[in-house]
């Protein structure tokens, strides 16, 4: 090649290029659209579901917060699973199941969750099982004990969160778990008790990380005004909201909440599908799966980590007074423990034997 050719081929080559970079930005704007037309249809179908279900009476939504398997008979969500369900199994084929429209759950749910410093493993280890367990939850740096509680409300509006689960844990032993709606409440004091994680438990459920859970309540959650609100509370920080991009879209886990006590008692199991011929004559199983934790409610403010009580239970005691009583009942053992010592130096003192007149008889050397 000839040098005077060498400027030509150059410019035919950077024609070439930018005619290929031109291409490629037309097929790129062409996906841009395409998309943007299916996020466009998406929505206005979500928008259509919940005119629908708005359209409804109070009575025939059902427990669709919670995403739970209660709906009433008139239900639609209800109708559509069991026209896909084979009948006495509760197992839907693949390619049979019809998706359900929408819940009631807010798609931009998100849940801070951060712990103070001084927390034990045990406690940390909690926090992470329970993340793995939310998929809209965010993770936030330790919070300093000489901080204000306040200071969780103004993280998670940096973060974009509605709600808050702050692990608070005292003297490297007490936790006490918050769940806050911000920024304006209502807030519920947790005491932490009986924790044990995943890695502790080992069981034999192992459900996808991120899939969304049927939550399940006892009925004892509807008999009071507080225990419904600590009901409503739990709904909306593991309800996992409708479509979140990071959720899996089916069903694999159920959470359930026991009260029991006073207390609201954790479990998670597994939902295990039967394979094979078990599908025809076993229904769905569970296995736990862990984590397991109790929940005591002490306090709910009618604001965001303070405010008015609404509620406090009476017959809570605090850890540090049931430590104090356990110290004095050691003290009066000791006390106990040094009287029965005197007393018995007071009594061989009190009752010494006497001399008699044969104790020499015996001894060596008499004669």
């Amino acid at each position: 090649m000839s040098p005077s050719a060498v400027p030509v081929v150059r410019r035919r080559r950077r024609r070439a290029s930018f005619a290929h970079a031109a291409a490629r930005g037309r097929s790129h704007d062409a996906r841009a659209m395409k998309n943007k037309k299916k996020r466009q249809e998406r929505a206005r179908a979500d928008e259509d579901a919940l005119a629908e279900l708005r359209a409804r009476p109070a009575s025939a939504l059902g427990d669709v917060a919670s995403d739970s398997e209660d709906e009433t008979v008139n239900d639609a969500h209800a109708k559509r699973r069991r026209a896909s369900v084979v009948p006495g199994t509760g197992y839907v084929p693949e390619g049979k199941a019809k998706s359900v429209d929408a819940s009631l759950v807010n798609k931009n749910e998100k849940t801070l969750v951060l712990t103070s410093r001084g927390a034990t493993s045990r406690y940390r280890h909690l926090m992470l099982d329970l993340l793995t367990l939310v998929p809209n939850a965010k993770k936030d740096a330790k919070l300093d004990t000489k901080n204000e509680r306040n200071v969780v409300v103004e993280a998670a509006d940096l973060r974009g969160c509605s709600s808050a689960m702050f692990f608070e844990c005292r003297k490297k032993q007490d936790c006490y778990m918050w769940l806050a709606k911000t920024p304006s409440g209502p807030s519920i004091k947790f005491h932490v008790e009986n924790v044990h994680t995943m890695a502790e438990l080992k069981m034999t459920g192992n459900h996808l990380k991120f899939s969304r859970p049927s939550l399940h309540f006892a009925p004892a959650f509807d008999e009071t005004a507080h225990r419904r609100l600590i009901k409503e509370a739990l709904i909306q920080t593991f309800a996992t909201p409708y479509r979140h991009f990071k959720s899996k879209p089916f069903y694999d886990h159920q959470m359930c909440f026991y009260w029991e006590d006073n207390r609201v008692w954790f479990r998670n199991y597994q939902v295990v599908h039967p394979a094979g011929k078990e599908v025809k004559t076993q229904g769905l199983t569970l296995s736990e799966t862990g984590p397991r934790l109790c929940l005591h409610p002490i306090k709910i403010f009618a604001g965001a980590f303070g405010g008015a009580v609404l509620f406090e239970d009476e017959t809570f005691v605090s850890p540090n007074a049931q430590r104090a009583e356990s110290k004095k009942r050691d003290v009066t053992k000791y006390q106990q423990k040094v009287q029965k010592k005197q007393a018995r130096k007071a009594h061989k003192h009190m009752n010494q034997l006497r001399g008699g007149e044969l104790d020499d008889l015996f001894r060596d050397g008499d004669d």
